[in-house]
């Protein structure tokens, strides 16, 4: 058994080709980029289960577009495109989600994101 393998062992040293791989020399250019800019904090609009709204944790006293709209302005300040998550209770009403979201987009933010909590999966 042992001879079978090294005849084969044999074989292939002896029928392989050791060609030297042929390369080209490439001269890389220098990276000529800013530094990385540190990414800005989300904007956090958390709506509860009675319709309450927070903007990053700031309360608003009555739910409308118009506030909606001056608060996200003052809070993302003169960033362009913020990231922004809305964050919605289960039982919340869908309006209040949509109006939010439609809220954004007429400000021009595209990034939008809403928020899930992850169910726990059962092992079988």
């Amino acid at each position: 058994m042992i001879d079978v393998v090294f005849l084969l062992l044999l074989f292939f040293m002896v029928s392989t080709s050791f060609i030297r791989e042929s390369s080209l020399k490439v001269n890389l250019p220098e990276a000529t980029g800013e530094a990385m800019v540190e990414q800005d904090k989300p904007v956090d609009i958390v709506i509860q289960a009675d319709g309450q709204f927070l903007v990053n944790e700031e309360s608003l006293p009555v739910v409308s577009r118009e506030i909606l709209t001056s608060v996200l302005k003052r809070v993302v300040g003169e960033r362009d495109d913020p990231h922004i998550i809305i964050s919605a209770d289960a039982n919340a009403e869908y309006q209040h989600i949509v109006t939010a979201m439609d809220t954004a987009q007429q400000l021009g933010y595209t990034k939008l994101t809403l928020a899930t909590r992850q169910t726990k999966q059962e092992t079988p």
